[in-house]
């Protein structure tokens, strides 16, 4: 993929030099002349431009970028970023970065976000996944909430164990994408049984998380 990155800051750079190790190609656009350092992510393409610009965007080709990901530090930007991509170049997938937790709500289609980003929320959701059994935990939201990446481990009473993937009943819009038990990462098929400590990975609606929850416990949430 062509990635466009609009902030060359700590996060800008990280994300650039993760997604150059992947075989994609990087353009980093930065306003700052003094954070403009190609040695410091070296294959990428550097742009110095004001990205809220759309005479900028138009001269760094933006239209021909498969994913924009607006990791500056200023909400704003980051927002006006997203919106000129999705209407004005129609780049297929914008990533944003949320800087403060406070304006997350703003982080929709309106302003062409497809996903958007916010650590404190990822952090949370991390530790929460570590240690809780038998809850759904949301890892990451898509479209403003249409469809989560969601997490539940099964806990030792559920009524599931033993039993293969067939037999629950899952709710409608719930996809399992994967489970995962102990270092092994597997592919759901319809005879797997399940096992107590299994990680189930579920991309949903938002909607269905509790009817999920109350589906594999096996007894009322509430």
């Amino acid at each position: 993929m062509r990635v466009a990155i609009v902030g060359a800051g700590a996060v800008g750079r990280s994300i650039a030099g993760e997604l150059l190790g992947n075989g994609h190609a990087v353009m980093l656009l930065e306003k700052n002349g003094a954070k403009v350092r190609a040695r410091a992510v070296p294959g990428a393409e550097w742009v110095q431009a004001d990205a809220c610009e759309v005479s900028a965007l138009e001269e760094a080709q933006l239209s021909t970028c498969d994913v924009v990901i607006a990791a500056t530090g200023d909400d704003k930007a980051n927002l006006v970023v997203s919106l000129l991509a999705k209407t004005e170049f129609a780049v297929n997938r914008v990533v944003a970065r949320v800087k403060d937790p406070r304006n997350e709500w703003l982080y929709t289609e309106a302003w062409g976000v497809d996903v958007a980003v916010s650590t404190p929320r990822v952090l949370a959701a991390l530790v929460e996944e570590a240690v809780t059994v038998g809850d759904v935990v949301r890892l990451m939201s898509f479209r403003k909430g249409a469809a989560n990446l969601t997490e539940i481990t099964l806990a030792e009473d559920t009524p599931w164990v033993g039993r293969p993937l067939r037999d629950v009943p899952l709710p409608r819009e719930t996809v399992l994408t994967a489970i995962l038990r102990g270092e092994r990462v597997i592919t759901p098929s319809p005879d797997e049984p399940l096992e107590a400590g299994d990680e189930l990975l579920f991309v949903m609606h938002g909607d269905v998380e509790e009817d999920l929850q109350e589906v594999l416990s096996g007894r009322p949430v509430g």
